[in-house]
């Protein structure tokens, strides 16, 4: 048992190694970022699987956490492609995840939550959607699709805020983090689609605060499903 409790450490190497080149990829100039993307959440759902199916976790939910994560794998090599459809499918994959990863999360923090708090909170989101998308420049037959996208992001952020409030912990401020990177990177990522620089230290950016995002979702997901301390 000491011992495979320790293989998540193999696949979590080669994951920051990948994730290393290619944040330097789009830094130094270099062609391997095509290369590795598609490696980089195989590599994490390869890690998140060895360090949970030790630790006898909760089979439902390491499964939502993994689902969610290939649905961010297909949305990767979905958005390496050029074109409105692909584009559109690639965010489509990631809506998955994100419903997913909400799912999980509002599994723990949202219990006992009445119409009387989620009223106000899904219009104050919807108004906060509204004004990002907006903001961003996002036009045409996108717009609305974006709003409901930009929603759901906040949602995931609103569900890791109930957990900080309702249960504290360490835990609930990584998955807090992590929402807060997503809206950073899917934010750069339409900043970008819809007349923005499209540079090396751009991408940079994107890829930085979504790895970063994943990441700690993966560490605060598996320590809920895991029933380590939160």
């Amino acid at each position: 048992m000491k011992n495979t409790t320790k293989l998540y450490l193999i696949p979590g190497a080669f994951f920051l190694l990948a994730c290393a080149v290619d944040l330097a990829s789009h830094l130094c100039g270099w062609n391997a970022h095509d290369t590795v993307k598609g490696a980089l959440i195989s590599l994490l759902c390869a890690t998140t699987l060895a360090y949970a199916l030790p630790r006898k976790p909760d089979a439902k939910k390491l499964g939502m956490l993994v689902w969610a994560q290939l649905a961010g794998l297909t949305g990767d090599l979905l958005l390496q492609g050029p074109g409105f459809v692909l584009f559109v499918s690639g965010m489509g994959a990631f809506l998955v995840g994100h419903v997913l990863y909400i799912t999980l999360l509002g599994s723990h923090s949202w219990k006992g939550l009445g119409w009387k708090v989620w009223m106000p909170a899904l219009a104050v989101m919807a108004a906060l959607s509204y004004v990002l998308i907006k903001t961003i420049g996002v036009n045409g037959a996108l717009f609305w699709p974006m709003i409901v996208y930009g929603l759901v992001l906040l949602l995931l952020v609103f569900s890791a805020l109930c957990g900080v409030v309702r249960l504290g912990g360490g835990t609930w401020w990584i998955l807090l983090a992590a929402a807060l990177f997503f809206i950073g990177s899917d934010s750069l990522i339409a900043i970008r689609k819809f007349g923005g620089p499209n540079t090396g230290p751009m991408a940079f950016a994107v890829m930085g605060t979504y790895l970063a995002a994943q990441t700690l979702l993966a560490v605060g997901c598996l320590k809920l499903i895991c029933k380590t301390k939160n």
